[in-house]
């Protein structure tokens, strides 16, 4: 946001927006009286509707300077995954099938994380609960790649990791 080079009338409008947004939300989950469904639905509502008042508050270049931060962001996130993929496989020592294998499934789970990521019509909430089972589901397709020992090594991995954060 300090790149965006706002003025102080658009910083109020955030500040505002912000406050009104969160009154609502929590008076959204202070009704004990409508179904999971329906939360749900008002959230997603409150969401999107909040959205599009912060982006109304922007100008079209507040707006284009947003989108290229976006791509330079996800660009550098791809890089970092290449180096840490390219870092697990000598750590795991895969061979070249195994390789092949696990390149191929981390593209098909890239393509269905940026699906949903993509889908407007899913919450926050939703898309995270979609991307934590995929990543689940990139775990049981693992285990018919990687050996006993190469599992072993990777859970042990991702525990060292885990307790670092």
């Amino acid at each position: 946001m300090d790149k965006l080079n706002l003025t102080d009338a658009q910083k109020e409008q955030f500040k505002t927006e912000k406050e009104n947004f969160r009154k609502q939300m929590e008076e959204l989950k202070k009704n004990e009286n409508i179904t999971v469904k329906e939360w749900k639905s008002r959230m997603q509502q409150l969401q999107t509707g909040h959205k599009t008042k912060m982006q109304s508050i922007l100008t079209e270049d507040q707006k284009m300077q947003i989108e290229k931060q976006k791509t330079e962001m996800k660009a550098k996130h791809e890089e970092m995954a290449k180096e840490r993929n390219e870092k697990m496989k000598e750590s795991l020592k895969l061979n070249s099938e195994q390789s092949l294998k696990m390149d191929k499934l981390r593209e098909e789970m890239k393509s269905k994380i940026d699906a949903i990521q993509d889908n407007k019509t899913l919450t926050p909430q939703l898309k995270r609960e979609q991307i934590m089972e995929l990543k689940k589901q990139q775990m049981e397709n693992m285990k018919t790649i990687l050996t006993e020992e190469q599992l072993k090594q990777l859970k042990e991995r991702n525990h060292r990791k885990k307790t670092v954060i």
